[in-house]
C-alpha cells in the first residue's frame, strides 16, 4: 500500500515538517514526562484512526521501556488499573481535546480541573500543544493514507 501523497517530495511540506519536528523536539524537552507524552500521543492516534502514528508511538514507547500491558490497555484506560491518576487525567484531556466536535462543548471543566490538579501550568501547556499537534499529524497521515508497520523506533528523530 502506498500513501496518496509523498510529503517528502514537496518543498512546501518540507518547510512545514522541519518546523513541526522542531516543535516536537521542544515538547520532548518540556517538563511533561516522556511516558505521559507517548501515552497521550498513542491515545489521540487511536481515536483518530491513524495507523502510522499508532505504529510510531507504540514502538517509541516500547523502546523507552513502556510495558506491553500498559500499551495494550491505552485504548481502554478507563477500565485499566495500570495507569496513575495523573496519566488518567492526561488521557481524559487528550480524549476531550481530540473529540472536540463530539464532546459537547469541547474540554469540560471537570476534565480540565482534574488535569490541573496533577500537572503544573507548563506541563498543562505542553499537554495542550501535544494533543493539538498529534491531531494535526494524524489528519495528515489519515488523509494521505500513510501505511503503518515499518516504523523503527528513533526513526523520526534521526
Amino acid at each position: 500500500m502506498d500513501a496518496r501523497l509523498d510529503y517528502s517530495a514537496s518543498p512546501t511540506a518540507g518547510k512545514i515538517f522541519k518546523n513541526f519536528m522542531a516543535c516536537h523536539k521542544a515538547l520532548k524537552q518540556s517538563p511533561l514526562p516522556d511516558a505521559t507524552q507517548e501515552l497521550v500521543a498513542l491515545r489521540v492516534s487511536q481515536i483518530n484512526g491513524c495507523a502510522a502514528c499508532v505504529d510510531m508511538h507504540t514502538k517509541e514507547a516500547a523502546a523507552a521501556g513502556e510495558s506491553a500491558v500498559r500499551l495494550n490497555l491505552v485504548a481502554v484506560w478507563r477500565e485499566a488499573t495500570v495507569f496513575t491518576e495523573a496519566e488518567r487525567a492526561a488521557l481524559a484531556l487528550a480524549e476531550d481535546g481530540t473529540r472536540v466536535a463530539d464532546a459537547a462543548g469541547g474540554v469540560g471543566d471537570e476534565v480540565w480541573a482534574n488535569a490541573a490538579k496533577h500537572y503544573e501550568e507548563e506541563q498543562l501547556t505542553t499537554l495542550v500543544l501535544l494533543i493539538s499537534m498529534m491531531n494535526m499529524a494524524n489528519r495528515l497521515n489519515v488523509i494521505a493514507q500513510r501505511p503503518a508497520g515499518d516504523y523503527v523506533a528513533g526513526q523520526a528523530h534521526a
